[in-house]
């Protein structure tokens, strides 16, 4: 229970991290709960609370997007582009560009291995993801519950970009919007490739 409050605490500063870095401004409590699929504003206090003791934010209280982050901006570095990702129906796996993002080391760890995916379609709009944004991927082969994942379907060699949910020999791929179903994979074709840390909005 202890590690997967800490991970949830540290979606939440990657969240707020992220948001700020794309937006120019921190997000509201509503934004960071539906953003991060939290139950309610108490579990976004509990997260952000853990957070300001450790000095990692400061917030005002009594005052809307008063969120800050306590570290400055750090060095930059470069991320591969290894192509595109479906956020909707899977999509077959594109061949990789020879292509590098540069990101800042504030809104994911250099020491990582990290990279980047272009996002095609809408399915995960509500989790702040749409169709043209940019996520910096992790490179892990298992998330735990409820995390967002690159997801590799061996059945049928694509990828999909979906919130993961085993529920015994079957996976639930969750989908964050509000007229798609959650679509089901037997467990045994489902292949983590790693979990979001970071999404980097279009400007649209």
């Amino acid at each position: 229970m202890g590690q997967h409050r800490k991970d949830l605490r540290d979606q939440v500063l990657e969240f707020v991290e992220g948001y700020i870095a794309s937006k120019g401004y921190a997000p509201s409590y509503d934004e960071i709960r539906e953003g991060l699929g939290l139950s309610g504003r108490s579990h976004v206090d509990y997260y952000l609370d853990a957070l300001e003791k450790d000095g990692q934010i400061e917030r005002t209280p009594h005052t809307p997007r008063s969120l800050r982050l306590t570290e400055a901006p750090r060095a930059v570095f470069q991320v591969p582009v290894a192509g595109r990702i479906a956020a909707g129906l899977p999509l077959e796996l594109a061949d990789q560009p020879d292509e590098q993002i540069e990101i800042t080391t504030d809104i994911a760890d250099p020491n990582k291995d990290l990279f980047a995916l272009r996002v095609k379609g809408d399915s995960m709009v509500d989790d702040l993801v749409a169709d043209g944004d940019i996520v910096i991927v992790e490179r892990r082969q298992e998330a735990l519950r409820g995390q967002m994942a690159v997801v590799h379907l061996r059945d049928r060699n694509a990828a999909t970009l979906k919130r993961v949910y085993p529920e015994g020999k079957q996976v639930r791929l969750q989908p964050a919007h509000p007229t798609m179903q959650a679509f089901y994979v037997d467990a045994s074709d489902v292949e983590v490739q790693g979990r979001v840390v970071t999404i980097i909005r279009r400007v649209r």
